[in-house]
């Protein structure tokens, strides 16, 4: 079972995400991670109403065991790779559907249909495309290795080619849409411009699915516009880098100095870049 970056083959990683859009990292998590990671939801449900499904955001800020992902060694040096130096955490948001066989109306049902992530208007797209500013880290924590168990589903490729779909209607199939299958403890990528969707629950089993996003430092992130001291207190260099504390002067998170990039200990080389520090893109 692959446990570390080390082990992986981050060469074929990033072409394979490159030209799909996203990437299934199989192992990623340890059972006994898994089973912390499960009782942190526990906790975070047991807060809220009952209910068919949940979509929690910023949820770092609800449990420390969700918060030790923001900086997973396992995940983190490929999302610099993909990125570069110049990121921080820009969402973070569990989701959950209970068995729903008779497809019963949910708060959350807005989330499920095809989409591009991203602002409203969207990201300007270029000749149909629109770039990837920001990729999200999904951390699968039940048992979503067979369709119809609320999996994300996605458009290989989608993200770097004029792309819309026929319909939105996740209920409706798409031409070479895939589902997302992993066992607890597996991991996907996808860039923020690949179209996706959730799908309905009509297994016996209850779908469990913690997002973490990345985006560049000039951007304003979803959870926050700034950390909370409670996140704050005891981080290392690198996760106070991702929760956006590098600097009072806002304008390092255009051009930050290198020293306020300590992600850059995660890769053997510095990402290329131009002069003037606006080259992550």
């Amino acid at each position: 079972m692959t446990t570390s970056t080390e082990k992986f083959d981050m060469d074929t990683i990033a072409k394979t995400f490159q030209e799909q859009g996203y990437v299934l990292l199989r192992g990623v998590l340890d059972e006994a991670k898994v089973k912390k990671l499960n009782a942190a939801v526990d906790d975070i449900l047991a807060q809220e109403p009952e209910a068919l499904s949940y979509n929690i955001y910023n949820t770092v800020e609800r449990h420390p065991e969700v918060a030790s992902l923001i900086d997973e060694p396992t995940v983190l040096p490929l999302i610099v790779r993909l990125l570069g130096l110049n990121i921080q955490l820009h969402i973070s948001h569990l989701t959950v559907r209970k068995p729903n066989p008779n497809d019963l109306a949910t708060p959350t049902s807005s989330f499920i249909n095809w989409h591009q992530d991203g602002p409203r208007p969207m990201f300007h797209a270029q000749n149909g495309v629109i770039g990837t500013y920001y990729i999200k880290t999904c951390y699968i924590l039940s048992d979503m290795s067979e369709p119809n168990r609320g999996n994300t589903k996605v458009i290989p490729g989608s993200h770097n080619r004029p792309f819309q779909p026929d319909h939105t209607n996740v209920d409706e199939e798409l031409p070479d849409e895939v589902p997302i299958c992993g066992k607890p403890g597996d991991v996907f990528l996808f860039a923020q411009n690949l179209w996706h969707s959730g799908s309905p629950n009509r297994s016996e089993f209850t779908r469990r699915q913690l997002f973490l996003g990345y985006s560049y430092l000039w951007m304003r992130p979803i959870d926050y516009h700034r950390a909370s001291d409670s996140l704050l207190e005891g981080a290392s260099p690198i996760r106070r880098q991702l929760l956006g504390a590098i600097s009072d002067n806002y304008f390092h998170y255009y051009v930050p100095a290198d020293s306020m990039l300590p992600v850059k200990e995660l890769v053997a080389s510095k990402p290329a870049e131009s002069d003037d520090g606006y080259g992550q893109n």
